[in-house]
């Protein structure tokens, strides 16, 4: 479905570009000697336009003017444009036999006026397109999550049961526990932490890093109790990692699947290892377990990895790395995240 997506992406532009071969040829070929030398020149006059389009529209436009560095991206711009119209004109002159033209000599200001000067006007029309075109899908993809958000919200409310009525049953089986058994008092009083985190701490606004690595290791401390002496868990979690905030839940997910899909061999370790550091204005976050060479892994869990990456684009955009590694009998992710110092 995505390669049929993409090729019919590049059919339109291949129409697009042969109308404009079409119409360019269809008013100007009169203009030279013969229909062989009209052909060369309205093909070396489309194929530098497009070039300059395509440069603007997936390069600098990007790079430079969606990341707010304006100069560069103009100065960057007018090089391009200058420099293209020249090594045209230079092209243009030696199919055609103009000598001046090929030597760029003569009359200066009649070429910026018939080259240069409409290079700026069609490049920045389609560098406006383009920016249109982007402005729109980011209108669609916002009003996507704030539809999906809703959604999400509405779901919780017909779910939700009663925080009070909730926590109020916890502390009765707490105490029905026997005090001697301190292994289950403490897993029970985790559990309870990181119900209270998800329902009363979490308000869409990003949190403490600390508070989130609590919670990450109260969950990993619960999942201990379900694993034997064959499974080993090192949780890591760097001094450096303080004084920032983070997205909420944002790790958890990982973590999850860590364990969900962690190996079961008998004859070797199982192991989930997690890490977590702070360096030069980035926060690392590793999680890494072992697998079985014969399971397919799915990732991450039921939300899906799609899902992750997109959420990542939408909490962290152009501030965030994730890569992921799955090996026969190993499957480790690591994220970066650029700090907001």
């Amino acid at each position: 479905m995505q390669n049929r997506g993409l090729l019919k992406y590049k059919v339109h532009h291949l129409f697009f570009w042969t109308l404009v071969f079409g119409i360019w040829y269809f008013l100007r070929y009169q203009d030279y000697a013969t229909p062989g030398i009209a052909l060369s020149v309205t093909l070396i006059k489309v194929l530098d336009l497009a070039l300059m389009v395509y440069i603007t529209n997936y390069v600098l436009i990007p790079r430079l003017f969606y990341r707010k560095k304006y100069f560069w991206f103009i100065l960057a711009f007018i090089l391009m444009v200058v420099t293209s119209s020249m090594l045209k004109m230079m092209i243009l002159g030696r199919v055609t036999g103009d000598i001046q033209m090929a030597t760029l000599s003569g009359n200066l200001k009649s070429r910026i006026y018939d080259n240069v000067i409409p290079h700026f006007f069609l490049v920045i029309a389609g560098a406006a397109i383009k920016i249109m075109v982007d402005y729109t899908k980011l209108q669609q993809r916002m009003a996507e999550t704030a539809r999906e958000k809703a959604e999400a919200e509405l779901n919780f409310l017909k779910s939700q049961i009663n925080p009070h009525f909730l926590f109020n049953s916890l502390n009765s089986v707490y105490f029905l526990i026997d005090r001697n058994n301190t292994e289950a008092r403490e897993s029970l009083h985790k559990f309870s932490d990181m119900l209270r985190y998800q329902l009363y701490e979490l308000n869409g606004a990003k949190i403490p890093v600390e508070r989130e690595v609590t919670y990450l290791r109260d969950y990993v401390d619960l999942q201990k109790l379900r694993k034997d002496e064959h499974y080993t868990v090192e949780f890591t979690s760097s001094s450096s990692v303080k004084g920032f905030a983070i997205e909420p839940l944002l790790l958890v997910p990982f973590v999850e699947n860590a364990f969900k899909h962690i190996s079961h061999f008998s004859s070797k370790t199982n192991y989930v290892k997690l890490d977590m550091h702070r360096e030069n204005g980035h926060f690392t976050f590793t999680a890494e377990n072992s697998k079985e060479p014969a399971k397919t892994t799915e990732r991450p869990g039921g939300i899906g990895l799609v899902n992750v990456k997109r959420r990542l684009e939408l909490l962290y955009p152009g501030k965030h790395a994730l890569s992921i590694q799955n090996d026969p009998e190993k499957y480790k992710v690591e994220l970066t995240l650029k700090l907001d110092e």
